[in-house]
C-alpha cells in the first residue's frame, strides 16, 4: 500500500512513504518494548540529574540522583545496609554544594539553621576549592569521599549526634561496597575493612549516645529497629556483651513487629557464634 503515500518523498519523508497503512501498531510496539526490555540496563539507566539549592550559599546545582521506584530491592545485611539490583542507591545519598562545599546526606541537607551556616562558611566554604563530578556515574570512590565531606559538615555545624552517627554508618557501608566490588584490588581490602570498623565503632558510639538524648524516630528508625540495628554493629566491633543486651530487649519487647523479632534472634545466633570462636 506504499503507492497510496507516494509523493511525499519530496518532503523528505521517504520513510513515511513506505509504511503499511493498516500496520498493527500495538504488535509492534510490544514488540520494540519486548526488544527494549531484552537489553540489560547499565547503572546510567537508573540515574537523573536533581536540581538542588544550597542552603548555605544560595547556590543551584545539579547531582545524580537515582530514578524513585527503578532500583529493585534484592535484601539488606543483617546491620540493615540495602542491596539493590544494578545500582547502588547508597552512592547518591551525600548533596555536596560545588561552590561552597556544604555536604550532608540527603535527609539533612536542608536541615541547617543560620548560626549552622554561618559555621559552615567560616570554617569550609572559606577553604574549599575543588571540582567535583557530580553528575554522572559516581565511583564507591566519589562516594565515600561526599560522605566524608558531609561528615566534616555535621561537625562543623555541631549537627545532632544522629545526623554525625548515620553519615559514619553510611561511609561504612560504602566502604563495605567497595571492598565487595570486583574492582577493587585485592590489595586494598584490607586498608578498607580497617577503615570501615573505625566508621562502624564512630557509628556505635553516636548512635548509643543519641538514644539517651533526642526523641524517636531518630534518622527514620523506631527504638526496637534502632536496638537491632547497634545489636548488629556493636557484634560486627566486638561488644558481644552490650550487643546481646540490646538484642534481648528486641527479643523480648511486646511491641517489635515479628520481622524485626526474626531478624533479632540471627543475630543472637551470630552474637553466640562468634563468642564461641574466640
Amino acid at each position: 500500500m506504499s503507492n497510496l503515500l507516494s509523493g511525499l518523498e519530496a518532503l523528505g519523508l521517504g520513510g513515511v512513504s513506505k509504511m503499511d497503512v493498516y500496520e498493527d501498531v500495538e504488535s509492534k510496539e510490544k514488540k520494540e518494548n519486548g526488544t527494549a526490555e531484552k537489553q540489560e540496563k547499565t547503572e546510567i539507566d537508573y540515574l537523573f540529574e536533581k536540581t538542588h539549592t544550597c542552603p548555605v550559599c544560595d547556590n543551584e546545582f545539579k547531582c545524580s540522583a537515582v530514578r524513585t521506584g527503578k532500583a529493585k530491592l534484592m535484601g539488606a545485611d543483617s546491620d540493615l545496609r540495602p542491596h539493590y539490583q544494578g545500582v547502588d542507591p547508597l552512592k547518591y545519598d551525600a548533596l555536596v554544594c560545588p561552590r561552597c562545599g556544604y555536604a550532608a546526606l540527603t535527609r539533612f541537607f536542608n536541615a541547617i539553621t543560620i548560626p549552622q551556616a554561618r559555621l559552615v562558611k567560616e570554617q569550609i566554604s572559606s577553604k574549599f576549592r575543588a571540582t567535583l563530578k557530580l553528575e554522572g556515574v559516581y565511583t564507591y570512590d566519589d562516594a565515600i569521599l561526599y560522605h566524608r565531606l558531609a561528615l566534616a559538615s555535621a561537625v562543623v555545624k555541631r549537627s545532632k549526634l544522629s545526623e554525625r552517627a548515620y553519615t559514619c554508618l553510611k561511609t561504612a557501608w560504602l566502604l563495605r561496597a567497595k571492598q565487595e566490588d570486583e574492582a577493587t584490588p585485592a590489595q586494598e581490602k584490607e586498608t578498607l575493612k580497617a577503615q570501615e570498623l573505625e566508621f562502624m565503632k564512630n557509628a556505635y558510639e553516636g548512635f548509643v549516645e543519641a538514644m539517651s538524648k533526642e526523641d524517636y524516630p531518630i534518622c527514620g528508625m523506631d527504638e526496637m529497629t534502632m536496638y537491632c540495628m547497634l545489636g548488629d554493629i556493636g557484634r560486627r566491633i566486638g561488644r558481644y556483651e552490650e550487643a546481646g543486651r540490646l538484642i534481648s530487649k528486641v527479643i523480648v519487647s511486646r511491641t517489635a513487629p515479628d520481622r524485626i523479632k526474626n531478624k533479632a534472634r540471627e543475630i543472637k545466633e551470630l552474637i553466640t557464634a562468634e563468642m564461641q570462636n574466640k
